[in-house]
């Protein structure tokens, strides 16, 4: 998983394409939870790409997305945001499945 290193290569990358953007913490036990499974579920979606934002470092860029509670997922296809999983709970490998096989393509 690719880490987000500035907001403009957040709005660079989302224009084209189909990205998923993990917004996690180190400190985040819920977040560390998941992270078993995140390989498996980059190469089962493999036609999204997957980027870690962390939530300390992009806070701005949390706020302006009203992300606010970790681990949350936002996905987007050619710049328009098609989904949000967003909510401060643990997420388990088929609720995160759930969430992006219900993304339009």
């Amino acid at each position: 998983m690719e880490k987000l290193t500035s907001v403009e290569q957040y709005r660079e990358e989302i224009k084209t394409g189909k990205h998923i953007l993990m917004f996690s913490a180190d400190w985040c036990p819920d977040c560390r939870f998941i992270d078993p499974i995140l390989p498996e579920l980059m190469e089962k979606y493999s036609d999204y790409k997957f980027y870690y934002v962390d939530r300390d470092e992009f806070i701005d860029l949390c706020i302006e997305l009203n992300v606010f509670g970790i681990p949350s997922f936002v996905a987007y296809k050619d710049g328009e945001e098609t989904g949000r999983f967003v909510s401060k709970d643990r997420k388990t490998q088929e609720q995160i499945e759930e969430f992006i096989d219900g993304l339009a393509d």
